[in-house]
């Protein structure tokens, strides 16, 4: 006997009035569990509603572009005889039992049988993967377990998903780059014959368009976990055994079983000892994204991405800046002339930077946090005083905070998790991905192994085998750099051909003020390239291409005679492929030999 019911709109998380943008049925439609209803867009995400269940659609109740919320009706469903069968006539118990423990379409995902867990009387719940931290890396490996059919439990710390990165790292710390350089923009049109009044700094506004940004990431996060079947806890997790974590949150303590675990807890700001931590001037990079006040001075402790990017968000709010740095050398690993742009507008803007160099002892006072320098620079005082202060000098992985021996998962004194090539732990169904197994701890590189640790899961024969990892420091100007560094080759005696294109050819980069900006290649004996640097403009985007051509095996011709549209930035990457093949006439030729 068939059945009507009224399909309404679910849960969709933070989500009300929310616009129809197409309605996909209508009456007379038989659809299937799952397929789309309706698709909803707001101004974080769009959402496809889904079928609860089986049936015919017997009428509809809304119509393109009108706003519905949770629990408004979309439309009557009369149930196939046989879904209301099923209904009517639940399955034995023991065959219900056999269907939740391994869900549709596992089977097919895993040509191997994932080793099944025992039942644990002492455990809440149960699932086949159960990824611990929800960062980039984490919520990758998580969508792509559950896409492969898997059931997934996503344990995240934070309020919110999108971990350390979403949260209070990568992109709150972008948001806020973003309006410093609008404003060093304004300052700069004023010669172009363009002048604004003195900006206004409106702290609290700032800070609502960086929180603003990070919501609506980490709701689109959410939805994304809904429609997946993720489940997602809320707490902090520790290993209680090699099948089972605990997990402490505001709801209580929930003790989780599971057939995987894929650990992606990332890493935590170093600590220098030294400092008065106690005291809320001395700051780490998550306490200067609060922004709770604009410092007339400020020391940063450490020239490497985090440390400069911060730095020149406060010098573009007014802050007199100086940076210290205990090497010869502000961003450490990428070749001095892709670096030199950046140092030589930060020597004009910042209000030192002080190279091999280091702060010997921190005391915080009334009247501010007084430091104490060592080192060789030139002008380095024996003391000064500073209204704020960043540490900024790394990061330490969050291994040997998880009760990982628990589980018989290897911890190295540092916190780092040994994994081979499938990112597997010395426990074979154990997983770890992102800074946790080492460096760099970037949030690129954690996506990548999370979805092969996913994969890997659900049978599949594939390895973590990329040929480089880029870097970028979202500076102003930005620099980025990826493969061997011209430094690095010259060490290990690699023999290489340099193309380099000055952007001060570049009619594009011209127009936009950035004629000291640079894109360098470097080619192997037979041609390939073997690494990059730019500085400049949207350096981070452009190393994109530089990377796939490194993956492809490109040489510099192949890059030298793909059309570029002009005139762009990412034509200087064609022209540095000709400068080092010699065919360039944008410039002249570099002489061979």
């Amino acid at each position: 006997m068939s059945q009507t019911t009224t399909v309404e709109v679910p849960d969709i998380g933070d989500f009300k009035d929310v616009e129809i943008i197409e309605v996909l049925v209508q009456p007379g439609s038989t659809i299937a569990p799952e397929d789309p209803l309706i698709t909803l867009e707001s101004d974080k995400a769009t959402i496809d509603v889904p079928a609860p269940q089986a049936g015919t659609v017997k009428s509809v109740h809304v119509k393109t572009g009108q706003r519905v919320s949770q629990g408004d009706p979309i439309l009557e469903l009369e149930a196939g005889a046989e879904a209301a069968d099923s209904e009517a006539s639940p399955a034995p118990a023991e065959d219900t039992e056999a269907a939740s423990a391994e869900p549709a379409g596992a089977a097919r995902a895993s040509s191997t049988p994932a080793p099944q867990a025992a039942a644990d009387p002492n455990t809440d719940s149960q699932c086949q993967v159960l990824v611990l931290g929800s960062g980039p890396g984490g919520y990758t490996a998580a969508f792509r377990a559950a896409d492969l059919g898997l059931d997934v439990v996503m344990v995240e710390r934070y309020p919110q998903i999108g971990g350390v990165c979403l949260n209070v790292g990568c992109i709150p710390s972008k948001a806020l780059l973003h309006a410093g350089e609008v404003l060093h923009e304004a300052e700069r049109f004023a010669a172009l014959g363009i002048k604004f009044g003195e900006p206004e700094i409106d702290l609290d506004g700032l800070r609502g368009y960086k929180d603003k940004t990070v919501k609506k990431l980490t709701g689109g996060l959410k939805q994304l976990a809904k429609q997946r079947k993720v489940r997602v806890v809320q707490g902090v997790g520790e290993f209680t055994g090699a099948h089972s974590i605990a997990v402490e949150g505001d709801d209580g303590r929930e003790v989780i079983g599971f057939e995987h675990a894929i650990i992606s807890v990332g890493s935590q700001a170093v600590k220098l000892p030294g400092f008065p931590w106690d005291d809320h001037r001395v700051m780490d990079s998550t306490d200067a994204l609060d922004l709770a006040d604009i410092p007339e001075r400020m020391l940063v402790v450490g020239g490497g991405i985090i440390g400069l990017e911060m730095a020149c968000v406060y010098e573009s709010l007014g802050t007199k800046v100086t940076v210290v740095e205990l090497s010869d050398t502000l961003m450490p690993g990428a070749d001095r002339d892709i670096v030199r742009p950046f140092e030589k507008r930060a020597k004009k803007r910042f209000e030192n930077i002080f190279l091999k160099s280091k702060v010997a002892g921190a005391e915080a006072t009334e009247q501010g946090i007084v430091c104490r320098f060592e080192g060789e620079a030139k002008g380095l005082p024996e003391e000064d005083t500073f209204d704020r202060v960043l540490v900024a000098v790394g990061r330490s992985p969050n291994g040997a905070k998880i009760n990982a021996e628990a589980a018989g998962v290897q911890v190295s004194e540092r916190g780092f998790i040994e994994v081979d090539s499938q990112q597997r732990t010395n426990v074979g169904h154990i997983f770890a991905i992102g800074d946790v197994v080492g460096q760099p701890m970037l949030a690129h590189k954690a996506t990548h192994e999370g979805k092969v640790a996913a994969e890997v899961i659900a049978g599949h024969k594939v390895h973590f085998d990329a040929r480089a990892i880029p870097s970028v420091a979202y500076t102003h100007p930005e620099v980025a750099w990826m493969g061997v560094t011209e430094e690095q080759a010259k060490a290990d005696g690699i023999e290489y051909t340099r193309g380099v294109f000055p952007w001060a050819a570049s009619g594009r980069a011209i127009a936009l003020g950035a004629e000291d900006g640079m894109t360098k290649l470097l080619f192997d004996a037979e041609g390939r390239v073997i690494g990059a640097g730019l500085v400049g403009p949207s350096a981070g985007d452009l190393i994109g291409e530089a990377m796939l051509a490194l993956e492809m095996g490109a040489e510099m011709e192949d890059i030298g005679l793909t059309v570029h549209p002009h005139p762009t930035l990412s034509e200087t990457v064609a022209f540095a492929a000709e400068a080092a093949h010699g065919s360039i006439t944008d410039i002249l030729p570099p002489k061979k030999g």
